[in-house]
């Protein structure tokens, strides 16, 4: 044990690199962040250039140790945003900007390969998130590019390269771009081949946790490091956020209240359903069941900017308009009179992958006002997160009776209240807002011998802060608001699509 030992958590994320020094307790003795561009050159595509990635990672991390002993340091972890990739050639330079998780431009190739198989294989649902269906774009659109390519890698395995010279990555970094056997852990040929890939142009995989090799010295010494520091083998941001939140066991799942709204729990066996998305979890042979609502905090935002019309500078209040609007929803009744939102602002994914999808308010009468809508809002995100959760659930060995909140959303006390009373569980808030970032930590910290597992670094790193049990006088009248919650769906979900064609959207 090297109790006094630091380690760094990176996340490379869709807007910025984070570097956060970690000591043995979890605490965040140093931090840096370097933002970087995304790229929308036409509707629906999102792109990067993956040498910003590296640029602001080092940035961050040099920034970072320039505070604290960085002779201590013995481990760097790196995660990411999940399903980005970027092609390279055989010198490790980008061909074209990197496509991220969030492009949605391979419509035709997920309606005509994404099948009921490939979904097995996967664990993943036909959508247009996966890098599978974009590589197929590319050899379709973009033959050129593929055969100039050496390397399909992840945002990891592009890192790791520049920090090691060596073209490796975990399982649990390269599955969410839906090339990967969920049940061997192991690129499967099938999908491979039919985007027209073999082996030799993916980085290799080994297992999470592992340590991949020790950073090359000249680029050490550009960090700010000293030699020897070891990188150790991440998983994607989600899984990160699970370990980083302690939730690593059975009956625990971590709720994340950011942009989307994203939920994980742990299972060790694999399962595939429309109702959820699988993972390979941070722990080696074990899997995350994930939920997703594009529309969280999103939402939120939405309406503020769209609509709210509350300027608190004007009135002079050191409050923002969320918190004002939150007081005033908090004063009202569960259900708002009447009033329920669809969150769909974003589409639909978890159950129903629906990119039709479209929000609905139902119930507005003019007795509503700006609170029942705010209020509204987060009660249908609450709604809906019970319901993917209860899909979840089905084919879990426990229930899930506990979730921790982490996220911008999490430091609402009335939105965490509600989420409470309607998911009828208790909600805990983590202590450490960058829990992402020290679910890399974590990794690090195991592999490097600060502690002796995982398990032991989740349990000595990670905390609680705030706790919010379920009303027992509210719960009974959420239960039977979200009865009706679950019809809305199926009651207008034929209307999406016409009215995408009638509108021309």
């Amino acid at each position: 044990m090297t109790s006094d030992a630091y380690v760094i958590g990176v996340d490379c994320s869709t807007t910025a690199a984070k570097a956060v020094v970690w000591d043995s307790r979890g605490t965040a003795v140093a931090q840096s962040r370097s933002p970087y561009e995304l790229s929308q050159p036409r509707p629906g595509w999102g792109e990067q250039n993956a040498e910003d990635w590296w640029t602001a990672t080092s940035a961050a991390i040099r920034r970072a140790v320039q505070t604290v002993d960085a002779t201590r340091v013995r481990g760097v972890c790196i995660t990411h945003q999940r399903e980005s990739f970027v092609c390279v050639d055989s010198h490790g330079r980008p061909l074209r900007p990197a496509i991220l998780w969030l492009d949605s431009r391979a419509v035709e190739e997920v309606r005509e390969f994404g099948t009921d198989e490939v979904h097995r294989i996967t664990g993943k649902p036909p959508n247009l998130t996966p890098a599978w269906y974009k590589i197929l774009w590319l050899a379709r659109h973009e033959p050129e590019t593929l055969r100039k390519t050496a390397k399909i890698v992840d945002v990891q395995a592009f890192l790791v390269h520049r920090l090691t010279g060596q073209w490796l990555t975990s399982w649990g970094s390269a599955d969410p771009l839906g090339l990967v056997d969920m049940q061997t852990f192991d690129y499967h040929d099938g999908l491979l081949s039919q985007a027209g890939l073999g082996r030799v142009q993916m980085a290799d995989l080994v297992e999470p946790g592992a340590r991949l090799a020790v950073i090359d010295e000249d680029v050490a010494a550009g960090l700010g490091l000293p030699r020897g520091v070891a990188v150790i083998a991440g998983v994607g941001d989600g899984q990160a956020a699970q370990i980083g939140t302690g939730a690593i066991s059975s009956g625990r799942a971590y709720l994340n209240l950011g942009t989307g709204v994203v939920s994980g729990t742990f299972s060790d066996h694999y399962s595939y359903s429309r109702d959820y998305r699988v993972l390979s979890a941070a722990i080696p042979g074990s899997y995350t069941l994930e939920t997703f609502i594009g529309g969280g905090t999103h939402n939120l935002a939405w309406f503020v900017d769209k609509f709210a019309g509350v300027d608190t500078r004007a009135l002079g209040i050191e409050l923002s308009p969320e918190q004002v609007l939150e007081t005033a929803a908090a004063l009202l009744p569960p259900g708002c009179g009447g009033l329920m939102a669809l969150p769909y602002w974003t589409g639909a994914l978890t159950p129903y992958w629906d990119h039709h999808a479209r929000g609905v308010l139902i119930g507005l009468t003019g007795a509503h006002g700006k609170s029942h809508v705010y209020r509204a809002l987060l009660e249908g995100i609450a709604f809906e997160q019970r319901l993917l959760t209860e899909g979840a659930e089905r084919t879990l060995d426990e229930p899930i009776h506990q979730l921790i909140a982490l996220g911008g959303g999490s430091r609402s006390r009335v939105w965490c209240q509600i989420i409470a009373d309607i998911m009828r569980r208790e909600v805990e808030v983590v202590r450490e807002p960058e829990s992402t970032c020290l679910g890399a930590g974590m990794l690090a910290a195991a592999a490097v011998g600060v502690h002796s597992n995982l398990p032991e670094a989740a349990e000595q790193m990670s905390g609680i802060g705030a706790r919010f049990v379920p009303d027992s006088d509210t719960t009974p009248v959420y239960d039977r608001l979200f009865e009706v919650y679950r019809q809305i769906y199926p009651a207008v979900r034929d209307i999406f699509p016409r009215l995408s064609v009638a509108g021309g959207t």
